[in-house]
C-alpha cells in the first residue's frame, strides 16, 4: 500500500512540520510529507524542508498577486497530495483549494476549541484568553478546516493543565509538546483509514 501523501503549509518556525516529518521517517509509518509550502519565503519550515530535501515552495500574495489560490492548489495537485496540514499557516485558505480537498484539509489549533477559537485567535493571544478566562485544561485541537476559522469538525483533542503560576508563554510551550505528539498521531489514523476519505487503498 502506499503511504498518505501529505503536504504541510506553514508560516513560521514550523516546529509541527518537523514532528510530523520525523513521525514519517519511521519504517511503519503510514504517510509521508511530499510537499512544504510557506508564504514567508524566510520562515523556518521552508529552511528545514530543503535542509531534509523536502519539496518546498515560496507561494505568496507576492509570488502570485491575485493568483495564490490556483497556485496552492497546482502545487497540490502536482506532487499527489492526499492530505493538507495547516500548521501555523497565516493565510486563509481559498475556495478552489478548500473545494479541491473538502474534508482532506486538517488544522492544528492550541486551545480546546469551540472555545478560544477565531479570527485573530493565534499565538499568543490564544494562551492570554485561556488564562484569562480562567480555565483549568488548555490543549491542541485537530480539526478540519472549513471557510469559517476554527469552526470546522474536532478530530481530536489533548488536555493540557493549566497550572496556577502560568503565563502565556509557560502555558504555550507545553500545549506545543502536546500539539508535536497529537498532530502526527492523527494523521497516522487518517492513513489508516483512506477509504473514508475516499482515497484508493493503492496508486
Amino acid at each position: 500500500m502506499s503511504r498518505l501523501q501529505v503536504a504541510v503549509l506553514a508560516s513560521h518556525n514550523g516546529s509541527n512540520l518537523r514532528a510530523l516529518h520525523q513521525a514519517s521517517l519511521s519504517a511503519d509509518a503510514g504517510f509521508g510529507v511530499a510537499l512544504v509550502v510557506g508564504n514567508n519565503s524566510g520562515s523556518g519550515a521552508l529552511a528545514y524542508a530543503r535542509d531534509t530535501g523536502i519539496p518546498a515552495l515560496h507561494l505568496s500574495d507576492r509570488t502570485h498577486p491575485g493568483q495564490l489560490d490556483e497556485a496552492i492548489l497546482s502545487a497540490l495537485t502536482d506532487h499527489a497530495v492526499d492530505l493538507v496540514v495547516t500548521a501555523g499557516y497565516m493565510k486563509k485558505l481559498g475556495p478552489r483549494v478548500r473545494a479541491a480537498y473538502a474534508s482532506r484539509i486538517i488544522n492544528i489549533h492550541p486551545a480546546l476549541l469551540p472555545r478560544h477559537g477565531g479570527k485573530g485567535m493565534y499565538g499568543k493571544a490564544v494562551h492570554e484568553s485561556v488564562l484569562a478566562a480562567g480555565d483549568k485544561v488548555s490543549g491542541p485541537t485537530v480539526h478540519i478546516l472549513t471557510e469559517d476559522y476554527d469552526t470546522g469538525p474536532i478530530i481530536a483533542q489533548r488536555q493540557v493543565a493549566v497550572l496556577p503560576d502560568d503565563t502565556p508563554a509557560s502555558l504555550a510551550e507545553r500545549v506545543l509538546a502536546a500539539e508535536h505528539q497529537l498532530l502526527p498521531t492523527v494523521v497516522e489514523q487518517i492513513a489508516a483509514q483512506r477509504a473514508a476519505l475516499g482515497l484508493p487503498e493503492q496508486r
